[in-house]
């Protein structure tokens, strides 16, 4: 990758934004707190909303005209974890070497917040003659959970944008559709007993697997007789199972065991359908067989998140918009998922193009390159043609 041809102006503003470990089990509340200050002197509406315990919060800004309308620039705050990750350097820390930057979060996603905050002077100094909102949410990475209160706040208080620019990494190529995501766990209730005596416990931990057994099925359904939609990147709905404890020792009968599953699905796939399948089965095989022995034993299955699937059309305004700023008129879709589809289920048509690899994201040594960051303040300053007095 050629390094760009003039420095970033975005860089330090990256470095700041680093240096705040906003891993979603933590606040975000120092680096809400510094963006508020920052935007200040540029005559800023701001409004905040927060989770249930104050810890977190989101944070919604308007420049320029106090009008409806205008483009929302979107991006979380938080990040995923470090921890049992092999980083060669302090993941909270910007370290620039061959033209890249180095550091939790320089791709997914505060690049891009970073970009959009080192640039705002220069809109207000050309005159906004349309509205430019700032969307900065919390907890992402754990669901989307945070955008839902900004945007029924902003439901509540009136304030309807015409279209919405999420700035995931999309190596600055427009994207119009994700997937959706529903994930569960699974909490198995079974009875134990010494194992010499198996068949007189319920082995919670062994019906537990053979629920994820069933979901592997499902996974390798889907896998092999679709259906399919070629324009993504992983073509078909998956199904997976990450998260996975049980058992005290081996000569003790499990009593408890939980899993976490997800279903990431096509847009024209419906979740439902498949979550009914998997309880049926659960339901219909499994349960009665744990509850001949204990009646009690069963499983307990709940709701953790939802993001609903994002399918924008290729003629959107939004879309065109983004081709333009970008340069790429290719169109994309992705496997994962981000704010953008809340925003475009409120009524606010949304494009997905932002700095960096999604490639790079979650994992150690993450990084942007330099050429990416300069490609994404080329797009913006290409925006302050369109909504700029001069």
């Amino acid at each position: 990758m050629n390094a760009p041809t003039s420095y970033p102006a975005s860089v330090e503003m990256i470095r700041k934004l680093v240096s705040f470990p906003t891993v979603s089990r933590d606040s975000n509340l120092a680096l809400i707190e510094f963006v508020r200050e920052y935007l200040k002197p540029l005559d800023a509406d701001v409004r905040l909303t927060f989770d249930e315990d104050k810890r977190k919060a989101n944070l919604f800004a308007t420049l320029g005209p106090r009008r409806q309308g205008g483009i929302v620039l979107s991006g979380h705050t938080d990040v995923v974890p470090v921890q049992g990750q092999a980083w060669e350097t302090d993941p909270f820390t910007l370290i620039e070497r061959d033209g890249k930057l180095y550091g939790r979060g320089t791709s997914d996603m505060k690049g891009f917040i970073a970009v959009v905050l080192a640039l705002l002077p220069e809109f207000v100094g050309r005159g906004l003659s349309t509205p430019l909102h700032m969307a900065f949410s919390y907890d992402e990475e754990v669901g989307c959970i945070g955008v839902g209160r900004m945007i029924d706040d902003l439901t509540a208080a009136g304030i309807k944008p015409q279209s919405c620019i999420v700035g995931e990494p999309t190596l600055m190529h427009p994207v119009i559709a994700h997937k959706g995501k529903k994930s569960y766990r699974a909490t198995v209730k079974g009875l134990a007993s010494h194992s010499a005596y198996a068949p007189s416990g319920v082995n919670a931990v062994e019906a537990a697997a053979e629920a994820v057994a069933f979901l592997k099925r499902l996974a390798r359904r889907h896998r092999d007789g679709g259906p399919y939609d070629r324009a993504f990147d992983v073509a078909h709905t998956t199904v997976h199972t990450g998260v996975f404890h049980g058992g005290t020792a081996l000569n003790i009968v499990p009593h408890e065991c939980t899993f976490d599953f997800e279903f990431r699905h096509l847009p024209g796939d419906d979740p439902a359908k498949l979550f009914a399948e998997f309880n049926a089965y659960v339901k219909q095989t499994l349960e009665p067989e744990m509850r001949a022995v204990y009646k009690d034993a069963g499983f307990d299955i709940r709701l953790m998140s939802e993001i609903p699937a994002l399918d924008n059309r290729a003629e959107t305004e939004v879309v065109a918009l983004a081709q333009a700023l970008s340069g790429h008129h290719d169109i994309g879709k992705v496997s994962y998922g981000t704010e953008g589809s809340q925003f475009q289920r409120a009524g606010i048509p949304t494009v997905i193009c932002g700095p960096g690899s999604i490639e790079q994201a979650h994992k150690p040594n993450e990084f942007v390159a330099l050429e990416q960051i300069a490609a994404s303040e080329a797009f913006l300053r290409g925006l302050m043609a369109r909504c700029c007095e001069k």
